[in-house]
């Protein structure tokens, strides 16, 4: 395939040169949908065209004619189911990806492959993904036109942009201070740099990441697989040791801290915080009393969750961080925490995990002899 089977006729629309947000043009947001079910294509056209900040311009059956419509239709954001005929979403997302970049929703089963190549296409450079309603179509995409607008406006991976971890000081071993992470939109590319920067004796860490119950289990396992700390699914009681990164497991709990010699993971079915379930906001509260043992960061993603708590944190005596605009997906959940000094600075993604590591790191180099 060519770059010119994906150049439309009309560059309105362009991707920023710098990877930024699309160039937003009058009017509301083109949708181009695409899956091989008419019945998911007509419940995304329904849940859209009740939103005036959506429009779609078009449909696709299968990625083939997916290529023609985004052609001549220049779309600011796509709708791709992950299984299709004639060529998968997953490698149609890779050649869209390298040739014509363009801010793309993952519509993914959450059960089973779906779930695994969900997070596939996440590494890839999509935007975000949604699950597909699995009995009532009626309630389905509930949140769809809020993620097709965020993801508009991303920041997209450029073509061939990769994320070198840096390498752990010489000697790092962890003070036993906790780290506290909280990712939405952009976040699996966000957290696999951050984590990959960890040395397998890592601090102590709690991820919350806004995402289907699901698409955690297998997020947890790719982590597991590509990073040296372990990752594990937050268990009600595991302790927080050096090496262990516990992921929120989401569904029907939050993650928390409960405060103890160790402190222990702890779920709660508290209702949703922030819409949000698991959130980082119940994450970041649970700390308030250990504060002074903690470290804090908010990394890219979609509204406001765990910013106020943020600043609690920080009132309290954590250190509190969040990721720059540059670097960020999407911008919100950092801004938020930004505005109203929740986050003591921010910085790119590639710096947070070094600046975690040297918070949190006790040197046990021997001293050089006078």
């Amino acid at each position: 395939m060519t770059r010119s089977q994906f150049d439309g006729p009309d560059p309105a629309r362009p991707a920023r040169p710098d990877g930024g947000p699309r160039a937003a043009g009058p009017g509301p947001v083109r949708v181009l949908v695409i899956d091989d079910s008419p019945t998911l294509r007509r419940l995304i056209r329904l849940r859209l065209a009740a939103d005036p900040r959506l429009q779609v311009v078009g449909e696709a059956c299968d990625p083939i004619e997916a290529r023609e419509g985004i052609r001549a239709l220049s779309p600011d954001v796509i709708t791709l189911d992950v299984e299709m005929p004639r060529m998968s979403g997953l490698d149609f997302l890779e050649r869209l990806m390298r040739l014509r970049p363009m801010p793309v929703v993952m519509v993914s089963s959450e059960t089973g492959p779906g779930s695994a190549a969900a997070i596939e296409a996440l590494a890839l450079g999509a935007v975000d993904c949604v699950g597909k309603p699995a009995l009532n179509l009626q309630d389905g995409f509930a949140d769809l036109p809020d993620r097709l607008v965020a993801a508009a406006r991303a920041r997209l991976r450029l073509p061939g942009e990769t994320r070198t971890a840096v390498p752990p000081p010489a000697g790092y071993h962890s003070d036993g201070r906790i780290l506290l992470i909280g990712a939405s939109t952009g976040g699996v590319d966000a957290l696999e740099t951050v984590l990959g920067s960890f040395p397998a004796d890592c601090p102590p860490t709690l991820v919350t990441q806004h995402m289907p119950e699901a698409f955690l289990a297998s997020f947890a396992q790719r982590l597991d697989q590509i990073v040296a700390p372990r990752v594990r699914l937050g268990a009600d009681g595991a302790p927080l040791l050096p090496g262990t990164v516990h992921l929120a497991p989401g569904g029907a709990h939050h993650l928390a801290l409960r405060p103890g010699h160790p402190p222990l993971c702890q779920l709660s079915d508290a209702p949703r915080c922030n819409g949000h379930r698991p959130s980082v906001e119940v994450m970041f509260d649970s700390a308030l009393p250990i504060a002074s043992r903690c470290i804090a960061v908010l990394l890219t993603g979609m509204g406001r969750d765990g910013a106020e708590a943020l600043s609690r944190l920080r009132r309290a005596g954590a250190r509190c961080l969040a990721q720059d605009e540059a670097s960020s997906v999407v911008w919100g959940m950092p801004r938020a925490a930004m505005e109203i000094g929740a986050a003591e600075r921010a910085l790119p993604l590639g710096r947070i995990g070094p600046e975690l590591l040297a918070m949190t790191g006790q040197s046990c180099a021997p001293r050089r002899s006078l």
